[in-house]
């Protein structure tokens, strides 16, 4: 039997990243990061989107190359229709459109959020697990925050989501009042373990439901930390890793809430969790926890496929080209697009 092997492309947001995947197995993972937004404190479009011009060419060769492969041996390939910033995706669209025709090779488009969730199919050698369906996924991201029932690979069905501000926006809002750097998540992860998560108590949002809310706590450390800076002008600087600290518990604990909820809604035997907020130290010694207190499997991925990269791209891919599933050539980027 032929190999089936996938070039994933990424270009959803600020990172470049093609992968090679052989019947489901990673050989290369190729990420160019922009640096250029940290100034501006978040992602500015145009500027990403010229980034991408000029990264994906090399990227792509580079993924190749460590691949050990050449564009004949290719199967098919898979990119990142959306969601995301629309500039950024019509580069990896046309690019992905040109060699799929150049090639005469299958087209395949990928649900950014579907790659998330199967990250965890991902192998970098033989004999490493997956996952068995179903399972339940908490994807927390910049822009997502859902509880995910996921049946098969094509089959997830939302059972929450974030009605305002997702998990990491929270974060990095936070962050920012506190004068941290872009992207704050990290910052606050850092800062988190040398505080006092008790130090500040931040007001918790009460949805019915499954549904996720983080307006009302990102307000909350807005007022506290005004307040506090009414009484001293070095609040921040005398408290800022307590305030991490704090915050940080405050998210954990609503996200950890619905899961809860979910797990004995669903009845599942696994929890997984995906997404660039998946990379927090806090949220995964909070699921392992979870899981290890109520017989349950977890599954936290590696740092390296929680932010975007092409390797969950490629696997979900690979699953869509076994089934036949392919994308015309005519097919639009979307900058909204749900599970």
């Amino acid at each position: 039997m032929k190999d089936i092997v996938i070039l994933g492309i990424e270009s959803s947001c600020d990172d470049t990243s093609a992968a090679v995947i052989r019947n489901g197995l990673l050989l290369s993972n190729v990420i160019a990061s922009q640096s250029v937004h940290e100034e501006f404190g978040g992602v500015v479009p145009e500027l990403a989107s010229r980034a991408h011009q000029q990264n994906i060419v090399p990227v792509v060769d580079s993924a190749l190359k460590r691949a050990g492969i050449t564009k004949g041996d290719l199967s098919a390939i898979a990119f990142t229709r959306g969601p995301g910033l629309l500039g950024s995706l019509l580069v990896g669209t046309s690019f992905a459109k040109g060699m799929s025709l150049g090639l005469g090779i299958p087209l395949v488009d990928v649900n950014h959020l579907h790659g998330h969730v199967l990250s965890h199919f991902i192998r970098e050698q033989e004999g490493d697990e997956v996952p068995e369906f179903p399972y339940l996924t908490l994807l927390i991201s910049g822009g997502n925050s859902q509880l995910i029932l996921v049946k098969s690979s094509d089959d997830m069905e939302i059972l929450g989501r974030t009605i305002d501000d997702a998990a990491g926006e929270a974060f990095d809002k936070c962050a920012k009042v506190m004068g941290l750097p872009y992207p704050g998540g990290p910052h606050i992860d850092r800062l988190a373990a040398e505080g006092n998560p008790k130090a500040f108590k931040f007001s918790k949002p009460h949805i019915a439901g499954l549904d996720y809310s983080f307006s009302g706590l990102k307000t909350s450390f807005l007022y506290t930390v005004r307040d506090g800076l009414k009484q001293s002008e070095s609040f921040i600087d005398d408290n800022r890793a307590d305030l991490a600290a704090s915050v940080q518990r405050a998210i954990i604990e609503t996200l950890m809430h619905k899961l809860e909820a979910a797990v004995k809604q669903t009845g599942v035997k696994a929890v997984a969790i995906g997404g660039g907020v998946s990379a927090n130290s806090g949220v995964r010694a909070a699921v392992e926890e979870f899981c290890a207190s109520r017989g349950l499997r977890a599954w936290i991925p590696p740092r390296k496929f929680t932010t975007d990269n092409a390797a969950m791209v490629a696997i979900a891919g690979y699953f869509k080209f076994l089934r036949g599933v392919y994308c015309p050539l005519d097919a639009a980027p979307f900058a909204r697009l749900e599970i």
